[in-house]
């Protein structure tokens, strides 16, 4: 006979409990909210630019997603600019993760890598030492901290920080946020997300040769 299973004390408050949800789904509307705001902050910015894109990269519109089951986790998140196809990649996503931190990542892969990472590397001084690290895992969708996941990028490791990037089958940057960093305790994650792309940006920016 199969034993009964039963709920805690804890488990059965939780059950009850009629102020949780409708919390979630307006705390939910303003993360949309926020992340609409990047994506319009974003679309201007890169208007008319010189970008090392693939044809039919989306610069307009984006993609926002939102999911129950992310390490158990809620998230959303926002690309823009987005393009993937099969073996390419060249998107910026805003994630923000329920119980973990922001995330602004920058994620390329293709024909144009290597021009990429001798962006990345030629504006390396002014990269440096600004919150952003190198992903160093064997897939793209990984979006948790600590030293097993990235690799910093400061002043003083700018040899390691080539070597890793030089094996590296896609580039992808992070720049995390907690939520009681002061642009979101200030709303202001938008303009924070759009200093980061600009931050950036010189990696994805074709050369005034036009190559």
């Amino acid at each position: 006979m199969t034993p009964p299973v039963r709920l805690t004390e804890s488990e059965r408050r939780l059950l009850q409990d009629t102020t949780f949800f409708p919390a979630k789904a307006a705390l939910a509307e303003k993360v949309k909210a926020w992340l609409m705001e990047l994506r319009d902050l974003v679309k201007k910015e890169t208007a008319g630019g010189r970008f090392l894109a693939p044809d039919g990269t989306d610069f307009q519109q984006g993609q926002l997603v939102k999911g129950e089951h992310l390490l158990d986790f809620p998230y959303h998140y926002l690309d823009c600019p987005k393009y993937f196809s099969p073996g390419e990649m060249f998107t910026y996503r805003t994630l923000v993760w329920w119980g973990h931190h922001v995330v602004f990542a920058l994620i390329l892969q293709g024909p144009q890598s290597d021009r990429y990472k001798a962006n990345l590397m030629a504006a390396y001084d002014q990269l440096a030492d600004r919150e952003l690290a190198l992903l160093m895992t064997d897939t793209p969708w990984e979006w948790r901290q600590g030293d097993d996941y990235l690799l910093p990028l400061h002043l003083n490791n700018r040899q390691a920080v080539e070597a890793a990037l030089a094996q590296r089958p896609f580039i992808k940057l992070h720049r995390c946020l907690s939520f009681d960093h002061p642009a979101i305790i200030d709303g202001r994650l938008a303009e924070e997300g759009l200093a980061t792309f600009r931050l950036l940006s010189p990696i994805l920016l074709k050369d005034d040769a036009g190559f």
